[in-house]
């Protein structure tokens, strides 16, 4: 079951502001990319689920942050249907993302508590999510809708809360018209965690482009 309760996650969601999220195979490449993220200042993750036998992968990974790195939060992405959701629930997921959304998601994390953080892109859409008790929508891809239609949605629905994932990079530039538009959180997948860096094994190039992110999320926020 989740570490980490519903309240805790949100919470943590929007005090960091970032979500970084990445998928590889090779558990012991994974250790890395996670403690390098924990130690630039990350304590929340999305493992996504987009290769043969991650559910593995990642209950190998959640039980080495349960004794490595206590305080990191860690969830899975790319969830398409109820039966997949329950099963990394089963392994210990703290949150689960989809990039379209499922009722039927919203159903067994609601039974389980856990966060649902489900892809949206049209008002109806984010109406029904958080009819079915969704506290934070995922705008995907983020690079077709732009920040301004965060901003235009915080208009009409002050109390939405929205993730914007895919086209979110780390710079100055990018993050501020996110924060700015209204976003709560951003998720930063190849942009942080590139396939350079996999490739070279430059965790120490991620844990400072990690802690570089976060810091200027602070500072475009403030």
């Amino acid at each position: 079951m989740a570490k980490f309760s519903k309240i805790e996650v949100l919470q943590k969601a929007a005090e960091q502001g970032m979500m970084p999220l990445f998928y590889h195979a090779d558990i012991e490449l994974g250790k890395k990319v996670i403690e390098a993220c924990y130690k630039g200042g990350a304590r929340l993750l999305e493992f996504t689920n987009r290769g043969d036998f991650a559910h593995e992968v990642f209950g190998e990974l959640n039980k080495f942050c349960r004794a490595e790195l206590p305080e990191m939060i860690m969830g899975v992405g790319s969830i398409n249907d109820a039966g997949t959701a329950s099963l990394f629930m089963q392994l210990g997921a703290n949150f689960i993302v989809s990039a379209s959304f499922r009722a039927d998601i919203a159903k067994v994390c609601n039974r389980r508590k856990v966060p649902y953080m489900p892809g949206c892109g049209t008002l109806t859409e984010i109406g029904n999510a958080e009819e079915m008790g969704c506290d934070i929508v995922k705008l995907f891809p983020g690079s077709v809708y732009g920040p301004g239609f965060i901003k235009a949605i915080k208009g009409p629905q002050p109390w939405t809360t929205i993730m914007p994932t895919g086209g979110v990079a780390p710079t100055v530039e990018n993050l501020k018209g996110w924060f700015d538009a209204g976003a709560v959180c951003v998720g930063m997948g190849s942009k942080l965690i590139s396939k350079e860096i996999l490739k070279n094994r430059d965790f120490k190039q991620l844990e400072n482009k990690t802690s570089a992110a976060l810091q200027t999320i602070q500072a475009v926020r403030s």
